[in-house]
């Protein structure tokens, strides 16, 4: 997952958490720095206390390899409650394959039905999650956060022009990532 660091309102750095936060050690002192999630726009903020190497460690994402005994190989069920009516229960116990089955399919149901719409919203949360972080003094934000939610990228485009390049870029690039921002 990559991540982005701006300082004031230039883009200085991107990359894994790992290689931003080793980056953040080394960077001179003065000046705020902010990260953010390429994928969801969330600001996150690191500890960058010890050794590059011992930075590197902490936020590295390096898997280790689980030893695989018997029975099912696990497929990443996560059991949470569910609370439901009665006859909800009843209709899902009828289903073939119980409850857990039934669910399973309505959800994966529901979500090829809205993927394009999911994706949309998603993408336009991370922009505003972004542009509140670090854009909110600049001109437009608040018309720039209509368009945005109206999906309506040409105007979006024209009220974020005059931003400095690399917010307006990372912002376009969040809101519409299917798009090129120098387009």
């Amino acid at each position: 997952m990559s991540h982005t660091v701006f300082r004031s309102l230039c883009r200085v750095e991107t990359g894994t958490l790992s290689e931003v936060a080793v980056f953040l050690k080394d960077a001179p002192q003065g000046g705020e720095f902010l990260v953010f999630d390429d994928a969801t726009g969330h600001q996150i903020d690191l500890d960058t206390r010890g050794t590059p190497e011992e930075i590197s460690r902490r936020y590295s994402r390096e898997v280790s390899p689980e030893r695989r005994g018997r029975g099912r190989p696990r497929l990443g069920v996560v059991a949470k409650e569910v609370t439901l009516l009665p006859r909800h229960w009843d209709w899902l116990s009828a289903q073939p394959g119980g409850a857990s089955v039934a669910l399973r399919k309505l959800v994966d149901q529901a979500r090829r039905a809205s993927g394009d719409r999911d994706r949309v919203r998603a993408a336009q949360d991370a922009a505003y999650r972004f542009m509140s972080a670090i854009a909110g003094n600049l001109p437009g934000f608040e018309e720039a956060i209509r368009a945005l939610f109206a999906y309506d990228r040409r105007r979006f485009g024209e009220l974020i022009a005059g931003w400095p390049r690399d917010v307006r870029d990372y912002a376009i690039h969040l809101a519409f990532p299917d798009r090129d921002p120098a387009a």
